[in-house]
């Protein structure tokens, strides 16, 4: 889990330094790159690629397309840390659809802490100024995306191989934002191919090492090491790109933790 959130740390710096590139053809690269890792294994083990459930698998890709899009326009945005910390409340989000979509039920505690998730939220909000559109802004509808991901995926259930539901999602986002790109295209010069080409590869192991953490430990021992994302981003936005956080950016980051901890073990209880 500390690889994965290394991996996703740097992942996070790489989409704050291409400055000179749009969302859209960062998220191609991003994409496009997996697909070296995910069509070879798909053909390899003989999976059908088109799956069985395509309409959920076609919403899921859109899903995660827009999430992805919000949350690296966040990281061009806001401060990474506080970027990453408001991305984590989406199972809250995901709780709150599956409540109405899956009829699963929520625990009077477990409104409480999603309260004091959002009281987190509200407090980075106050304090991201910087922009017209604040950046939390737009980490909180990447967040609301990646609940409606976590259901649909919910939905999909054992249908579908893991990465067949990955593949999707790949191949929808580099088609949609290549083609979006080439309106815009910029072309990479130098050290930014290996930048936008190395997108991909982190996204991937990132993916890889949170799965294998979550198989060989319980979810509720494990899960709290995905927050050291928010303490390496935070560090690296620090050190390297200078970012300011204030008291009231830390405090809301801290609360949001806080509150998904507890959340998380609430659930986890028999």
């Amino acid at each position: 889990m500390t690889i994965s959130a290394l991996a996703f740390t740097l992942l996070n710096v790489f989409v704050k330094s291409l400055e000179g590139f749009s969302v859209y053809q960062i998220v191609f690269f991003r994409a496009a790159g997996s697909l070296f890792f995910t069509i070879p294994f798909l053909l390899k083990s003989k999976i059908p690629m088109l799956g069985k459930k395509r309409g959920l698998l076609v919403m899921r890709s859109i899903y995660g397309l827009i999430s992805m899009l919000f949350f690296f326009l966040a990281l061009k945005h806001t401060a990474m840390g506080a970027a990453v910390s408001i991305r984590y409340i989406a199972p809250i989000f995901a709780a709150i659809f599956a409540l109405f979509y899956l009829k699963e039920n929520i625990k009077m505690v477990q409104w409480v802490y999603f309260g004091i998730a959002f009281l987190g939220v509200f407090i980075i909000k106050g304090a991201d100024t910087q922009f017209q559109i604040g950046g939390t802004t737009y980490a909180l509808i990447s967040a609301v995306f990646a609940g409606l991901v976590y259901v649909t995926i919910r939905k999909i259930g054992a249908a579908e191989h893991p990465v067949v539901i990955v593949n999707y999602f790949m191949v929808i986002s580099s088609v949609v934002c290549g083609l979006i790109a080439l309106t815009d295209w910029v072309h990479p010069v130098g050290r930014e191919w290996l930048v936008l080409m190395s997108l991909g590869v982190f996204g991937y192991f990132a993916q890889l090492y949170m799965t294998k953490g979550f198989q060989q430990c319980e979810t509720n021992k494990i899960a709290p090491f995905k927050y050291l994302e928010v303490i390496f981003t935070t560090g690296i936005g620090i050190l390297y790109f200078k970012e300011d956080y204030g008291v009231f950016i830390i405090l809301g980051m801290a609360i949001i933790l806080i509150a998904l901890s507890l959340n998380l073990k609430v659930k986890t209880q028999n």
